[in-house]
């Protein structure tokens, strides 16, 4: 199994970015903790340029990967590119968000690109990449059956 986590726009700043909304845990230092739990490739890519974001989930639909946790940021609420880049691959995206964006102003609550991924984790801080990898997990065994 080999599973790409994808951050956008303005994630590069984990740990430092409004941390009473996103933590204070650098995310590099996150990223290597949650691979030591898995027994499989975890693979790390972040952009703040929608584009570079597309490119990836295509080569990554091309590629071995079985599936992708996407962290969109706020392209989330407003990339059609990332939602078609999204439809047109074949491999499991679970859609997660950092904190609840239910509980955040209205625009974030409309999510362009939820309605073309697998599922959403929201509001479990970073432990929801951990949530993703595992609801992928169980796509895989399940599929396998």
């Amino acid at each position: 199994m080999k599973i790409l986590i994808i951050n956008g726009i303005n994630l590069h700043n984990i740990g430092s970015r409004e941390p009473q909304i996103y933590g204070n845990e650098n995310f590099d230092d996150y990223f290597q903790n949650l691979k030591s739990k898995f027994n499989f490739e975890i693979d790390y890519f972040q952009s703040n340029y929608e584009s570079k974001i597309v490119e990836k989930i295509i080569f990554a639909s091309n590629s071995e990967f079985n599936g992708i946790v996407l962290n969109a940021g706020a392209f989330s609420h407003t990339s059609v590119a990332i939602r078609d880049a999204i439809s047109a691959t074949e491999i499991p995206v679970v859609l997660i968000h950092i904190s609840n964006t239910y509980k955040r102003e209205i625009f974030r609550q409309q999510e362009l690109i939820a309605p073309v991924c697998k599922g959403i984790i929201t509001g479990f801080g970073l432990k929801s990449y951990e949530l993703g990898i595992m609801s992928l997990m169980n796509e895989k065994l399940t599929a396998n059956k």
